[in-house]
């Protein structure tokens, strides 16, 4: 009886354990199914994402040039009516604005001693906004790529270098500098100032006397290349405000291409193995994984060394709802004083004039191509230190024979660069339309 009892509990215990696994794996298995589930509604929003794309790629200049230009104003007064609504909408904010605007306005208006002050302030707030605005363009790029340090920030760090060490000062007359950079008289350079008790002066008196050395052209173009850099962390903000709206559900924006494929990335990664990525979509796994783990150090990591998919650290901050300020303050660091100064290092150090001088020596070695090289970079210097040895006003022809070749091709670049850039943000607005008004008409 005792060996019968023994038996049928055995039975019993052996029966249930199967309907315990079974409701553990169905526990197991659910959530995966959800994965699935989502993996497959982000498929189909992709594909519907790259219908969409392909037909509103056809939306340029140089295929229907007025039906874009349409499009692109529609969505001018689009935006700015969408903006101005929600800038109203708080009400102390546009007061405060208000009451700012109309004493800075008497202020400028008025006669009086403080108006060389606010000339000197208002020089250099046009200076400095010129120099953000150039980082902004070259963050957000609208699909050209544009990158405004190799096209003038970079030139013009180059162009001070090669300045200082030919004037052998870095006192350029003010004005025309920084406009133009010409090389101080003997009788300025001679002169010596008389230093005040004022730290700024002081200051400045020790980094502009004696000789030329690598920290002072540093010093020199310190405030162009930190508000290129801010400006640069400023345009890296609307990737992470896009993903935190569209993941809080207050934005139409959850449908945006950038997102889904961002989703997709994750999902793909995680529900199946990271080897059956490509390579390109493992460096973007990578930097998700690096801003997940570590946050504020990853942030400050990729927005310190040359980072083309930073814009998927904006993205995953965003979807995340990692803090505001975390985001912005570890960009800033990283871009605007971090990167900014490795950069900057980098030029001042390749065109130094023992650097630049033993690279076009270097040039006549090249193969079959080292003269017909050569020749356009000496003409290009010899033009540099030209412009640097003539009067502030003064007329280039009485100090420059002819323009290098080097300076002809460069200025047409940037032309055509400035072209393309302009026709990209036409283009972009009006594919914008495009997309929203599709979208819009579906979802009715």
């Amino acid at each position: 009886m005792g060996s019968l009892s023994t038996s049928s509990s055995s039975r019993r215990r052996k029966r249930k354990q199967p309907k315990s696994t079974s409701i553990l794996n169905s526990k197991l298995t659910t959530p995966s199914k959800n994965l699935v589930e989502q993996e497959h509604l982000l498929a189909k929003k992709k594909s519907q994402q790259e219908m969409l794309r392909h037909e509103a790629d056809k939306i340029v200049l140089w295929r229907h040039p007025i039906c874009t230009i349409n499009y692109c104003i529609l969505e001018l007064i689009y935006l700015f009516h969408h903006n101005i609504k929600r800038f109203v909408s708080y009400r102390k904010t546009l007061l405060a604005s208000i009451i700012l605007i109309l004493f800075l306005t008497l202020l400028y208006n008025t006669e009086g001693s403080h108006q060389t002050s606010v000339q000197t302030i208002e020089t250099f707030l046009l200076w400095s906004l010129y120099w953000f605005g150039l980082g902004v363009a070259s963050s957000i790029g609208l699909g050209t790529g544009l990158h405004t340090f190799l096209l003038y920030l970079g030139p013009f760090i180059a162009q001070v270098t090669l300045a200082a060490y030919e004037c052998g000062s870095i006192k350029f007359p003010r004005p025309p500098y920084p406009n133009e950079i010409v090389c101080p008289s003997l009788i300025s350079t001679s002169t010596v100032r008389t230093i005040t008790n004022d730290n700024d002066t002081v200051l400045t008196d020790l980094l502009e006397t004696g000789p030329i050395s690598f920290w002072k052209i540093l010093w020199k173009v310190k405030i162009e290349a930190f508000f290129w850099g801010l400006g640069t962390a400023f345009g890296e903000l609307p990737p992470y405000f896009m993903a935190r709206a569209a993941r809080l559900g207050t934005s139409d924006n959850s449908d945006d291409e950038e997102l889904i494929e961002f989703e997709t990335l994750v999902f793909n990664a995680e529900l199946h193995s990271s080897r059956n990525l490509t390579l390109f979509e493992r460096v973007r796994y990578l930097v998700y994984r690096l801003i997940k783990r570590i946050g504020f150090l990853g942030i400050l990591l990729c927005a310190s060394i040359p980072n083309p998919l930073f814009d998927l650290a904006g993205i995953t901050c965003g979807y995340f709802l990692i803090s505001f300020w975390t985001f912005f303050l570890a960009t800033i660091i990283g871009k605007a004083l971090i990167k900014m100064s490795i950069q900057t290092v980098f030029i001042i150090f390749l065109f130094s004039e023992h650097h630049v001088e033993r690279i076009i020596r270097w040039m006549k070695h090249v193969p079959h191509y080292g003269g017909l090289l050569q020749t356009p970079f000496k003409d290009w210097l010899l033009e540099q230190k030209g412009k640097m040895h003539r009067k502030p006003g003064e007329n280039l022809t009485n100090h420059v024979t002819k323009i290098s070749a080097l300076t002809k091709v460069f200025n047409l670049f940037v032309a055509a660069m400035i072209i393309y850039f302009i026709a990209s943000i036409i283009n972009s607005l009006a594919q914008r339309y495009y997309k929203r008004t599709r979208t819009a008409l579906k979802t009715m």
